[in-house]
């Protein structure tokens, strides 16, 4: 059964009718076919309408939708032949950061990405996305890999942040995230990094310092969650909605600012209703922006992706 957002009540009630009514005729009853095209296309028209005036807060929704697709989907969608890679060679292996090697319509590549899981069960085995410092240390292993075979790299950020528990202090968390911006900012190799879903903190751009982000249409990225912002600002979380509207959260308001450098359209009422179609979109999209990239001399891509981050700083608010 499809999960409807608080705003998509509308369309959640178009929809139950819609499918109330295929249910309760039988073959050779009267046929409902065009009352059920007329509530379809006022459903379709409702989500338009939706769709077209969402805050910042409800973006934030959409993109933490338990049905939009995770990593692994993207993974699974994008690459063929893909073997995983396992540990970072000095404590563990974290499942929150996934990745291995494969094949990007006919370039071998590097994929590194966040992995929340899709139910209960595997939402506790990849800590809800959020990893640990050997899950950023393997990222950085994976990179170094990519870089001595040439590989282009391609990453799929999807969480909340890192882990914030008391052991990931405890073995570096913060160093470990700063090596893998390093990792990122150095690679040889084209580096192509796509927000998916929430890019949060310096959990997103560790791996996320890449040659060209791409980011969903529905997606956020940000220093911190709206709720994490409101609690600091306000002491109250409930206040997320204004954050969520001050901080520019949105690709769209990130696009404008020059912080990504493309918006991937999402299909109508998000990539968690039509997810293939999604995908596909967002295949095209890394396509069409790893091919310049092939050309370029190590030198110059690690050149121009310097040069981008320190560019940031002076875009003025």
């Amino acid at each position: 059964m499809r999960q409807y957002l608080e705003f998509e009540k509308p369309v959640a009630e178009l929809e139950a009718k819609i499918e109330e009514l295929r249910l309760m005729t039988a073959p050779g009853e009267l046929n409902i076919a065009d009352e059920v095209a007329k509530l379809s296309a006022k459903a379709d028209g409702q989500l338009k309408t939706i769709y077209s005036r969402l805050t910042p807060w409800q973006k934030t929704q959409v993109a933490r939708h338990a049905e939009r697709p995770k990593a692994l989907s993207v993974i699974k969608a994008l690459i063929e032949d893909f073997v995983p890679m396992a540990g970072d060679r000095a404590f563990a292996d974290d499942a929150a950061v996934v990745g291995g090697m494969g094949t990007f319509r006919g370039t071998a590549v590097m994929v590194i990405g966040t992995e929340k899981g899709t139910d209960t069960e595997t939402r506790i085995k990849h800590n809800f996305g959020m990893a640990k410092p050997e899950g950023y240390r393997k990222a950085k292993r994976l990179m170094e890999l990519a870089g001595r075979f040439n590989m282009p790299i391609l990453t799929f950020v999807d969480t909340s942040g890192a882990f914030p528990g008391i052991e990931a202090e405890a073995r570096g968390q913060a160093e470990a995230i700063a090596r893998g911006i390093e990792a990122c900012l150095a690679a040889p190799v084209p580096l192509i990094a796509t927000i998916i879903g929430e890019g949060g903190s310096g959990g997103a751009i560790a791996l996320a310092a890449g040659n060209v982000v791409l980011m969903y249409e529905h997606a956020i990225y940000s220093v911190i969650s709206p709720e994490g912002c409101a609690s600091i600002l306000w002491r109250d979380a409930a206040q997320a909605p204004v954050a969520a509207e001050a901080m520019r959260i949105t690709a769209q308001d990130l696009k404008k600012l020059g912080l990504i450098d493309e918006v991937v359209a999402e299909p109508l009422g998000g990539a968690h209703r039509s997810p293939d179609v999604a995908l596909a979109a967002l295949g095209d999209a890394v396509e069409r922006q790893l091919a310049p990239l092939k050309g370029l001399t190590p030198e110059a891509l690690k050149a121009k992706r310097r040069d981008k981050f320190l560019a940031m700083g002076k875009i003025g608010l």
